[in-house]
């Protein structure tokens, strides 16, 4: 066994989520940082125009990267299933599909959303002031898709092989990249959101390349040769089979979200930069539920493969209650100190206090989302992500947009309503993950039989 593989089917469950989870979490935190760092440099010195330009270029950005990001869900799984049953050859053509499919699936989206970017962005109604921005930062990401495809599924492959750590590696030295080009793009050569992107799109790609040589060097059972990238139907099928409702998933959430910014687009530039600096804040506040979910999950698939099910089960409650006891503390900073945090993003007495309204709605979101994510996690790592597609379509395009529309349009509650969306939405996906979990139909046709 390589030395970044990780038996997760043994050993003390708790003492096992919390080491794996660790690392994934302040992964995950220094990952948010790279557009929470764009947001806050260009705040300060560019404007609420090119504020708004970095939300609405990265809404829309997180959007179509959401498309793929699922096959690397599905990889995790699978990885993690025959790693549990020590199936090796089916674990190397896995990984030589799933990099093969990503990159000619870059390829394609690249050239397809830069053709259609314009008419995009005034779909979604995108404020005269920072359309120009907004329109630099979504073509500047897109170019680099490439790279944000490959360092996710690198590292969504080792995640399913138990390691945590090495990922955290990587991003941390990206991040310190980003941080570097933001201030010296945004702050010295005045690019506003262009330079915040083309930091963003350089930090991944040394990331990606980081994660490439230290597994050519660490006996990965993936040589990265040429020939090795290869697509193996069985394989493409099953990567299919997990990754497509995962996928739509995270663009049936994604569209909820481009919804709402859509919505708040039509108050102005200034509500939209609120609403973005919210955003970049909300990426913190849910990572402790994102941490616990995609380790719930990694976890989950190798012992479910060992046939460990109780195992899998316990691993997702301890996930839930490290999850809520992290999520609670979080939802009473920001309703203390709103005002506060929203100063990081600039000085704006308007759009602090716009930022405030929607905080105080959109923080009862906190509260729910470690459960549903936890469900999630484990019944994604059983191999059912189709529930989890019904699950999050429902609460999303059922849950979220009626909502927010109704309660911040109709009723005329504008940012406050929009923002008890999110947890509307989070309600009814717990009820209906409770339900699924409680039937125990998650137990049956698992991808390892």
């Amino acid at each position: 066994m390589a030395k970044f593989e990780n038996d997760l089917s043994r050993g003390n469950v708790v003492k096992q989520l919390i080491l794996f989870s660790l690392p994934f979490l302040l992964s995950n935190l220094i990952q948010t940082l790279y557009s929470v760092v764009d947001m806050i440099v260009v705040g300060q010195f560019a404007g609420t125009a090119s504020m708004s330009g970095v939300n609405i270029g990265s809404q829309v950005t997180m959007l179509i990267t959401n498309m793929v990001l699922g096959l690397s869900v599905g990889a995790t799984v699978l990885i993690g299933q025959y790693l549990g049953a020590g199936d090796r050859k089916a674990l190397k053509e896995t990984i030589g599909t799933l990099l093969s499919t990503l990159i000619v699936l870059a390829a394609i989206i690249t050239v397809v959303m830069i053709v259609v970017q314009e008419p995009l962005l005034r779909l979604i109604k995108t404020p005269a002031e920072s359309f120009s921005e907004a329109k630099a930062y979504f073509f500047i990401t897109m170019t680099g898709t490439i790279f944000i495809f490959g360092y996710n599924a690198l590292s969504a492959i080792m995640r399913g092989m138990g390691d945590s750590k090495n990922p955290l590696i990587f991003v941390a030295i990206a991040c310190a990249i980003n941080i570097f080009l933001d201030v010296w793009f945004v702050c010295g050569l005045k690019m506003g959101a262009s330079g915040a992107a083309l930091a963003t799109v350089i930090s991944q790609a040394v990331s990606m390349v980081l994660c490439i040589i230290y597994l050519s060097k660490n006996n990965f059972i993936f040589d990265f040769k040429l020939s090795s990238f290869a697509f193996h139907k069985e394989r493409l099928k099953l990567l299919l089979k997990i990754g497509v409702p995962t996928s739509v998933q995270n663009i049936a959430t994604s569209v909820s979200f481009l919804f709402l910014t859509t919505l708040v687009n039509s108050l102005g530039v200034v509500a939209s930069a609120a609403v973005g600096a919210v955003g970049k804040l909300n990426g913190f506040a849910i990572l402790p539920a994102v941490a616990m979910s995609s380790s719930v999950s990694a976890m989950a698939a190798q012992n479910i493969g060992a046939g460990k099910i109780d195992r899998a089960k316990k691993t997702m409650f301890t996930g839930m209650a490290i999850g809520m006891t992290i999520s609670v503390i979080v939802f009473a900073i920001f309703n203390l100190f709103p005002e506060a945090l929203l100063k990081i993003f600039g000085d704006d007495a308007e759009m602090i206090k716009k930022g405030a309204v929607y905080i105080h709605a959109f923080s009862f979101d906190y509260l729910i989302v470690p459960m549903v994510f936890c469900f999630n996690g484990l019944f994604i790592g059983a191999g059912h992500t189709t529930f989890s597609l019904f699950n999050s379509c429902v609460s999303s395009i059922f849950g979220r947009i009626p909502a927010a529309y109704i309660l911040g349009m109709v009723l005329d509650l504008g940012l406050f309503g929009f923002g008890l969306g999110a947890p509307i939405a989070s309600l009814i996906s717990f009820v209906l993950g409770f339900v699924f979990y409680v039937s125990g139909k998650w137990k049956k046709m698992t991808i390892i039989k």
